[in-house]
């Protein structure tokens, strides 16, 4: 009984009472909750059963395929990080009864994880400690039970003692704190190729992946050109890069903005003012064609360079539809073929003033949007039905007759003409595209020859700068010009300033 009979009654929980008895995390940590136990044959290195054991001073076992390539790359001692020396370690002699279990060879006890093992550091002989002191050191008889080589007290090494464990604790080993591993490069060579992490196949897979293997040729990586942005075709924005870096991880970061570079088309295409003009040569007569270069650039230089490079040359209008149009184009006849001057087919220009009104309107054929190739149709009469589906980029200007004497010829029920129609020659008399070449090569050398300028002003400069200057005579003040420097004579007087009379008050107001 008495006032504080009642004080640890509290409606709640101290620190101490929720670290002590409740739960929370404890003071007193408890070591043993992070031992793992190598077991005594297995070498401290890799973790697996030794087979040409050998140990330090200390007892620490290693077998001799693991520890040797660890000392020549690292030089340490993997289980505590000291320098260790590979001719100091000592080889072990363990020895096996009929069921292959290690034994001491005196006593013919099997060693167990309670044994206390040891070892003769003369003649690398393993017993166990119960030996030695019976026979041994209660006899005072220091020789090797097998060999009967003498030894000290200081020549035995214990290999295993169950009192003190701490050598075999996995968690303290020092080359799996600092995660120091040996590379092999057998192996590291052997996890490149793909069938390594394949454990089973049947017969068939494997016979696929032996022929994949003796036959596969692996694409050849061709580097990007990295084109450098020049005062014509760079552009008034960036490349985005450098924000691309900093928002994505899977970006390489970079800190400098460069500008984008407009594709090359787009400035020659730019160049492009005037209109072209192709001689369609057939064995009716000659079909003159202006093209709208300056309105559709990139169909008109598709069809001129299949011109000029003869990819028309004998090719026959495969189909004519009389009061529509005649088509050709096709190397293959059939109206499936065929291939732009870049070899890919390219997108559609739609202009709203290009319309298939009237009749010679020279557009391209597809077989849908953004397909064009190197097939083309000239009209008959007016189709504004194709607008928006079709390219328009030329007009007949020349042979409407030809154009009429096409459209008279008898077709079969799949519209081929039963006459042959047959380009036998192009000609091409106005290449704006060579213009627009030559004009943009002619800027590039310009810039090129101003800057080859501006840098030669600035070497001037840093050289006229860089330049000593010029020495008037010995001595203090030698690069002073006193002949240009006026001097004051000696009747000249510097006239004196009167000091001003510093006044307190207002005075007479009268410089208000």
């Amino acid at each position: 009984m008495g006032k504080r009979q009642h004080q640890s009654d509290k409606l709640y929980l101290t620190t101490k009472e929720w670290s002590l008895f409740y739960g929370g995390k404890k003071s007193n940590k408890d070591e043993k909750a992070g031992f793992r136990r190598l077991p005594f044959d297995c070498c401290s290195l890799s973790f697996q059963p030794f087979e040409h054991p050998l140990c330090t001073l200390e007892g620490m076992v290693f077998d001799i395929m693991n520890i040797v390539p660890y000392l020549k790359q690292f030089g340490h001692n993997p289980i505590n990080g000291e320098p260790l020396d590979a001719r100091s370690l000592i080889k072990l002699n363990f020895h096996k009864n009929s069921e292959g279990q290690y034994h001491c060879p005196v006593t013919y006890k099997v060693f167990t994880e309670n044994t206390h093992i040891v070892a003769l550091r003369s003649t690398g002989n393993v017993y166990c400690m119960e030996a030695l002191e019976q026979l041994c050191f209660k006899p005072k008889n220091l020789r090797d039970l097998i060999t009967d080589e003498p030894f000290t007290r200081k020549d035995v090494i214990t290999i295993q003692d169950p009192s003190n464990l701490d050598k075999f604790n996995i968690s303290k080993f020092h080359h799996l704190k600092k995660d120091i591993k040996i590379v092999d490069e057998e192996e590291e060579a052997a996890k490149k190729h793909p069938q390594y992490h394949l454990k089973k196949i049947n017969a068939e897979t494997r016979d696929i992946l032996n022929e994949l293997d003796s036959t596969y040729k692996a694409p050849e990586k061709v580097k990007a050109k990295e084109e450098a942005a020049d005062s014509l075709n760079a552009a008034h924005y960036s490349t985005g890069m450098v924000a691309a870096g900093f928002t994505s991880t899977a970006m390489e970061p970079q800190t400098k903005h460069e500008a984008a570079i407009i594709d090359e088309d787009v400035l020659r295409y730019g160049k492009v003012k005037k209109k072209g003009y192709v001689r369609l040569l057939t064995n009716l007569g000659q079909i003159n064609i202006e093209l709208h270069c300056d309105m559709v650039p990139k169909t008109c230089e598709n069809f001129i360079k299949l011109c000029g490079n003869g990819y028309y040359r004998g090719l026959l209008f495969h189909r004519s539809i009389k009061n529509f149009m005649i088509q050709g184009g096709d190397p293959t006849g059939t109206g499936n073929g065929g291939e732009s001057s870049w070899g890919e087919p390219f997108k559609d220009e739609f202009k709203p003033n290009l319309t298939h009104s009237g009749r010679g309107v020279l557009s391209m054929a597809n077989s849908g949007p953004n397909t064009n190739k190197s097939q083309f149709f000239i009209s008959y009469r007016s189709c504004r039905h194709l607008d928006g589906k079709h390219t328009v980029f030329g007009r007949v200007v020349g042979g409407l007759d030809v154009l009429s004497l096409m459209e008279k010829i008898v077709t079969d029920a799949k519209d081929r003409p039963t006459k042959e129609i047959c380009i036998e020659n192009t000609q091409v008399f106005v290449n704006p595209y060579d213009e627009a070449d030559e004009q943009l090569a002619a800027e590039r050398e310009k810039n090129r020859q101003q800057d080859e300028d501006k840098k030669k002003a600035v070497k001037a400069n840093v050289k006229a700068v860089d330049s000593k200057p010029k020495i008037y005579k010995a001595g203090v003040g030698k690069y002073i010009n006193t002949q240009q420097t006026p001097s004051r004579s000696e009747d000249e007087t510097v006239p004196s300033k009167k000091k001003l009379k510093q006044t307190q008050g207002f005075g007479d107001f009268s410089g208000w």
